[in-house]
């Protein structure tokens, strides 16, 4: 087995720092749900596009620091790097913001991970993927190898060039998509070892 696992909202929660940071610029009512998908469909509604959109840049960045990993994904990761599974972290990311200042958001993905021990618990360094395209990503699952690839989006692990032969797992916590039968489903990352090693 060789798994491959997509980063942002499959590994790292973005609910609260989204929330907390639109509440500062005073762009959200308070009592709004505490969601990244709530805070994008308010700022969408109002006609809000390019604030939601300078959002991302500051939750990508610098924000980045703040935010949670999603219960039990930094133990499943370490887990399988324990038991020897060659694990990859491979992800679609731009560079840069499309709007606002022009934080590196590659950098704050790779210190993320550093400070939550992930390469202390045996991941390689260069096990850690950001390609500017979807293209590129894709491309990259099929250099290493993958056989298993976890990402919450239904819509890219459809993509017609996916790598065949590689188990696509949809990682979706709020059941986003409980239509979604093409790929196998998780619930929750507590559910991963049982799924993938039964």
């Amino acid at each position: 087995m060789v798994l491959g696992v997509d980063f942002d909202n499959t590994i790292v929660c973005y609910d609260r720092v989204f929330h907390a940071a639109a509440l500062e610029r005073a762009l959200i009512p308070a009592d709004l749900a505490v969601s990244k998908d709530s805070v994008r469909d308010y700022l969408r509604a109002q006609g809000q596009e390019g604030a939601w959109t300078e959002l991302q840049g500051y939750a990508y960045g610098p924000g980045l620091r703040d935010a949670q990993p999603f219960p039990g994904a930094l133990a499943f990761l370490a887990r399988c790097t324990r038991a020897g599974v060659p694990l990859w972290i491979i992800s679609h990311k731009t560079r840069h913001p499309y709007l606002g200042p022009p934080h590196d958001l590659h950098a704050s993905a790779r210190q993320w991970l550093a400070d939550h021990g992930l390469h202390e618990a045996g991941l390689p360094r260069d096990h850690v993927v950001f390609e500017l395209t979807k293209i590129e990503k894709l491309r990259r699952i099929g250099q290493v190898g993958c056989t298993h690839f976890i990402d919450d989006l239904p819509e890219f692990l459809a993509e017609p060039t996916f790598p065949p032969g590689v188990e696509r797992i949809l990682f979706d916590p709020n059941c986003h998509h409980p239509h979604e039968t093409d790929f196998p489903r998780l619930s929750a990352w507590s559910e991963a070892w049982e799924r993938l090693f039964p």
